[in-house]
């Protein structure tokens, strides 16, 4: 007999109603062997095989569905075990033998025979769990390598050669993902529920790399360097990314969240209307082993915006100190975030303090201790930002009609720039 009920430090579980269901099946084949007259339940099982078949389309999972699915618990579930391996692991501790325990538990639910539960519940179709082919292109809840990642640690905790080894592997996956979907999730939005603000996982990131962005390579260094201080717990500044439009500040977030996510970076995009919630999402993190930035894309403000008071607060100035796990890096195409107008300056407003007032509006940008320049790049480095582009996408077109073309281009598109230059050959590859 198997008894869930005796979990300690994995007592609450998400979805648990396919693992009580499969469980009261176990039991009940045990169960009727000694007392036929026992009662069975079959609607039980039924329900089970289709949460299974439904969770399999949620997350792309193949193979053992079982198996995925108990995996799927033990990755998914933040406990105080779970939440202490994340990025750094566990030695022998009080804690570690509490969760073997529970491990122990599901040891014996990664060996449950499918066969023998098919003869009993006489249902032929349950052992179709035991090695499931979905519908191509996998689900849409992780992307394709975590998923795969889980699908490799369910095989690696059934061929387990004993209780330690399977710990091991079950704190292994903890230090270098993480758990639930802090853990499991590079970039994140943020919902306003009937409880507050949510962190809610962002499962289709462009996978750009600091390297497709070509030249700029200053700029880089400086994001970069600043972003590795945070991650190895040195001093680090908040970013303020600034410049032309298409010049590739957007993108260079994107390229270091993909670098370092493995190093436990993790990004969470924030738009002004939500700067009041910023206070909430801080508390939901800062006991959290990853490092996170809170991504700010295009800020700005008009003279009748406020929203920035709130900003400034939480950078610096507010009674609560910033989490040392918390960055803000911000892209703007301003330098200085908040609209000025002449009239601050000289006075035509009718302000009697305007020194104050500029102050005020330059004090949001000052408040960013790293400020890197993205400027539109000149015919020259235009052509040179296409033909790498070109290489890169293996179009085969000759230098000169290339240039010819994407000089064309540029007239009707915006201008030089790199996100022109990326259009170009967008569009380039759609003509083959």
């Amino acid at each position: 007999m198997i008894n869930i009920d005796e979990l300690i430090i994995y007592r609450h579980l998400d979805n648990d109603d396919v693992l009580r269901n499969i469980v009261y099946t176990m039991n009940k084949t045990e169960c009727i062997s000694c007392m036929p007259d026992q009662d069975f339940d079959r609607s039980r099982i039924y329900s089970a095989i289709h949460r299974l078949i439904e969770l399999a389309g949620i997350y792309g999972f193949k193979g053992n569905l079982w198996q995925n699915y108990l995996t799927l618990l033990l990755v998914s579930n933040e406990n105080a075990f779970s939440t202490a391996c994340e990025m750094r692991g566990m030695d022998d501790s009080p804690l570690r033998r509490l969760a073997i325990h529970d491990f122990m538990i599901f040891r014996e639910l990664f060996r449950c025979d499918f066969r023998e539960l098919s003869e009993f519940a006489d249902i032929s179709i349950f052992e179709l769990l035991s090695d499931y082919s979905g519908a191509q292109g996998g689900g849409k809840a992780f992307n394709k390598r975590i998923r795969d990642c889980i699908c490799e640690l369910s095989e690696r905790l059934a061929d387990s050669r004993g209780i330690d080894e399977f710990a091991d592997n079950v704190i292994d996956f903890y230090r270098r993902f993480g758990v639930g979907k802090l853990g499991l999730h590079k970039a994140f939005r943020i919902d306003k529920g009937e409880n507050g603000a949510a962190i809610v996982p962002i499962t289709n990131i462009a996978h750009v790399r600091l390297d497709d962005l070509v030249g700029y390579e200053s700029a880089k260094k400086q994001l970069t360097d600043n972003t590795e201080a945070f991650l190895k717990g040195k001093r680090a500044n908040n970013c303020l990314l600034y410049g032309d439009a298409g010049t590739g500040k957007s993108s260079s977030i994107k390229a270091i969240l993909n670098k370092y996510y493995e190093d436990g970076l993790r990004i969470i995009e924030v738009y002004k209307h939500q700067f009041k919630d910023i206070n909430d999402i801080i508390a939901q993190i800062k006991n959290r082993n990853y490092k996170f930035i809170l991504y700010m894309d295009d800020l700005s403000f008009e003279d009748f915006e406020t929203e920035y008071k709130y900003l400034k607060a939480v950078i610096e100035g507010g009674l609560e100190k910033k989490p040392e796990n918390v960055l803000i890096y911000a892209t703007s195409n301003r330098r200085h975030l908040i609209k000025e107008s002449f009239s601050d300056r000289d006075g035509w407003s009718g302000d009697v303090h305007k020194t104050d007032t500029v102050q005020e509006k330059l004090s949001l940008a000052a408040r960013f201790g790293v400020t890197i320049y993205f400027g539109s790049p000149d015919k020259k480095q235009f052509q040179e930002i296409v033909r790498e582009l070109a290489r890169k996408d293996d179009i085969r077109l000759p230098e000169e009609q290339l240039l010819l073309e994407a000089n064309r281009w540029e007239l009707n598109h915006g201008g030089f720039s790199g996100r022109t230059a990326r259009q170009f050959i967008d569009y380039l590859l759609g003509q083959q």
